[in-house]
């Protein structure tokens, strides 16, 4: 019988390896360290993404029980001190760094203009608790971190991340984060701040989010509307020239605001610096933003990142970073699949099989039960 590798190990040869390498040497991963080398403990954090595991006592337990077929990885189960001690003392830019990698291996074929470019901007709270996470504490008796993510709707990946204390106003971390000129810009009301949009806006990117309830358009200019597609109106005018403080307003240009209908009946106000654009595009766009929430769905139910393995600074950056460095190789394997199948449904079953000796391309067609003789149902039945 010819020999076949696990789905663990088969998953292991998309990850560029060369490249890690680099990283490692770069970043002095694994100067002074005997056997548990930063390649293994990635190995050992990929274990515990794709099989769903919880904490190091899961990692260790499991990958413990499988030992045999894990030798042909070049990983091994660790013990728990030693990995939570890598967890908390190794640098996240090697792990980081992979995923910034992966992302612009899965990207270079695609092609399109910057005009085209879709970035939906927006943040998801981290629970933490127990000793190691003072570093985040929120309060007296909570501590948390946050998550800051653009995420590009037409790769379906996110291209950029960013991890803070709780406390960090979303538009604090939005203003580190690099602008592309000429793309369009998605987010909520959390990055309503007038000099950051100006910059969007001198950069020549389109901005499209939610006017605050309490922000007038001064000098409106009605626009013709079609009812039929949910607008209700469409008005060119300006912002308030003045800010709190009666700071001068930077966001001096005319914006366009666009009333739409929702389903549960009310309506919603959107905000946009692009005045030619239809409605209906500027609208849609507004409603890509829930694939950003949908996304952090996928990364907190089904890769488990509500679960740390580790709460210090640098065991949660890590974690995080391998687990988008997992959704990578989980898309590669949903696009690499011989049968279509969601992302939901690649990751259940790489969990179910990961350490069978399987071809991970037909995952789903080896679960489907043989067809049964039709001599066979005809015993089957004259037997009840």
């Amino acid at each position: 019988m010819p020999h076949r590798n696990t789905v663990f190990c088969d998953i292991l040869k998309l990850v560029p390896w060369a490249a890690f390498d680099k990283l490692v040497k770069n970043h002095g991963s694994d100067e002074l360290v005997r056997s548990f080398t930063t390649k293994r403990q990635l190995l050992a954090l990929l274990f515990g993404q794709l099989s769903g595991a919880c904490s190091l006592r899961d990692i260790e337990a499991s990958m413990r029980s499988h030992r045999g077929r894990l030798y042909h990885t070049g990983s091994l189960a660790p013990a728990r001190s030693t990995f939570a001690d890598a967890n908390r003392s190794r640098s996240p830019e090697v792990f980081s760094g992979l995923f910034m990698h992966m992302l612009g291996m899965m990207t270079r074929g695609f092609r399109r203009k910057m005009d085209d470019a879709v970035r939906l901007i927006d943040s998801t709270g981290l629970h933490l608790a127990g000793v190691g996470a003072h570093w985040a504490r929120f309060s007296a008796d909570v501590c948390g971190a946050k998550a800051h993510v653009v995420y590009d709707p037409d790769l379906g990946c996110p291209i950029y991340h960013m991890i803070t204390e709780a406390t960090v106003n979303d538009i604090t971390a939005a203003k580190a984060m690099p602008i592309e000129a000429g793309a369009t810009y998605v987010f909520d009301l959390g990055y309503y701040d007038y000099a950051w949009w100006a910059e969007l806006d001198d950069a020549d990117c389109r901005i499209v989010t939610r006017f605050k309830k309490n922000t007038p358009l001064h000098s409106a200019t009605s626009m013709p509307v079609e009812l039929a597609m949910g607008i209700v109106s469409d008005s060119i005018g300006f912002l308030p020239g003045r800010q709190a403080k009666n700071r001068k307003n930077p966001m001096s240009g005319a914006v366009r605001e666009i009333v739409v209908t929702m389903e549960t009946g009310g309506t919603l106000r959107i905000l946009s610096n692009d005045l030619d654009a239809p409605a209906k595009e500027i609208a849609d766009l507004y409603k890509r933003r829930w694939q950003i929430e949908l996304f952090f769905r996928v990364m907190k139910q089904t890769l488990k990142i509500n679960h740390f393995i580790g709460r210090s600074e640098n065991a949660v950056r890590i974690q995080i970073a391998v687990a988008l460095i997992a959704f990578l190789l989980l898309r590669m394997l949903t696009k690499m699949s011989q049968e279509k199948q969601t992302l939901l449904e690649t990751t259940r079953l790489v969990r179910a099989n990961l350490m069978h000796r399987k071809d991970f391309t037909r995952l789903r067609q080896l679960h489907r039960p043989p067809p049964l003789d039709p001599r066979q149902i005809m015993l089957n039945w004259g037997s009840t």
